[in-house]
């Protein structure tokens, strides 16, 4: 029996619709806009699209977008002033820095200087820590917007055994630890992990983040396990023409989709999720910053 399709194109669209109604009630009830602040530096075809698709999400639940494109050669002093005035601007609920960024800008010297509770991307080391103690933290978007999707095809994930490919600050780890608070039983594989496939075949749950298409083969998976492919992977696709590509997961989906319970496309999976929980974490910051309750989002 083919697996449940855990469609991105669903779950998103209920993430944004009740991210709308709590937009519309910060406005109404304490005069509150949340703003979302997107740094661009450089020319990256793929940051470009990227962005574009953030401000048109911000659009559509009434979050207000600021863009700020900044020119490849933009020094590091320059782009963490900018940060520093994103972070003093009270008009400012969320700031995200689009990676990755020039090579001579430290991709950690940026996230250092966001102020964590305007640190909607979740990377904040303070951040990362309160989410390891089980604290309230600005969670990571990709992998909040995975947590969801699990838990919308199964509400108790309590027992579970899960396995993470993929240990990137990003994804794995955080995921990780979601599903910790969920009281799975989870382990970690990464490149030096032996005998992956029978680590992958134990697993109830199984997360692959590892940036390989088509790396977790079907006779990986465990009859009936939840598989969420995290991968975004541009491979060629000659059958479309010269030249042309196509996303692929880092789960080869057809054969694997015959054996899971459920799993995630590549497209339309988790990447959806991944803007969708953007604009959920803008509106939790603008709450905190305001000294208000989290919305129930």
């Amino acid at each position: 029996m083919p697996a449940t399709l855990i469609d991105g194109k669903h779950y998103s669209a209920e993430v944004k619709a009740r991210v709308a109604v709590g937009v519309e009630a910060l406005k109404a009830q304490h005069g509150i806009t949340p703003a979302l602040a997107v740094v661009l530096v450089g020319e990256d075809p793929a940051s470009k699209v990227y962005v574009a698709s953030k401000g048109r999400a911000c659009a559509e639940v009434g979050i207000r977008s600021i863009e700020h494109r900044l020119p490849e050669t933009t020094s590091e002093d320059k782009l963490l002033a900018l940060v520093r005035q994103l972070n003093d601007d009270p008009e400012v609920s969320g700031i995200l820095v689009q990676f990755p960024v020039p090579a001579q800008i430290s991709q950690q010297a940026v996230i250092n200087t966001i102020d964590p509770l305007k640190d909607v991307d979740g990377l904040h080391p303070l951040n990362a820590g309160r989410l390891a103690s089980g604290l309230d933290a600005m969670v990571p978007c990709t992998p909040y917007g995975a947590y969801l999707m699990l838990k919308g095809v199964r509400d108790d994930l309590s027992g579970l055994k899960a396995l993470v490919i993929g240990r990137s600050n990003l994804v794995g780890k955080p995921v990780a630890q979601l599903l910790l608070k969920e009281n799975c039983t989870v382990t970690m594989a990464h490149s030096r992990t032996k005998d992956l496939r029978a680590e992958a075949r134990a697993a109830d749950i199984l997360v692959a983040a590892i940036g390989r298409p088509h790396f977790v083969q079907a006779d990986w998976v465990k009859p009936g396990a939840l598989v969420i492919d995290v991968g975004i992977n541009r491979i060629p696709a000659p059958e479309k023409g010269e030249g042309k590509t196509r996303l692929v997961g880092d789960v080869d989906f057809t054969p694997a989709s015959e054996i899971a319970g459920a799993i995630t496309p590549v497209p339309g999976g988790v990447g959806l999720m991944t803007v969708a929980c953007l604009m959920r974490n803008t509106l939790i910051a603008a709450h905190r910053q305001a000294g208000l309750a989290d919305p129930a989002v």
